[in-house]
């Protein structure tokens, strides 16, 4: 089974660290998520920069609709595999 990798995109730091947090109590992750900073193309304003939650799932047993749910209640998107 290969590990599966799961990229939420966030509109700003807070939002991702928000995600960041209910992703133990709402899916049982065990692992803590990364939050990685990705500045827009040929954007140098730090306000300009979206913010990633990457969540391993090695099991594959996260479900991508209710971790796009989750990011969408904060206006983002769970990233296309």
């Amino acid at each position: 089974m290969t590990d599966v990798r799961h990229v939420l995109v966030l509109p700003d730091r807070d939002a991702a660290e928000v995600v960041a947090e209910e992703l133990p109590d709402r899916f049982g992750v065990a692992e803590e998520p990364q939050l990685v900073r990705d500045a827009l193309a040929g954007e140098d304003d730090a306000e300009d920069a979206q913010w990633l939650v990457v969540v391993e799932d090695p099991d594959s047993r996260l479900d991508p609709s209710a971790l796009d749910e989750l990011a969408a209640e904060h206006e983002g998107w769970l990233e296309a595999p």
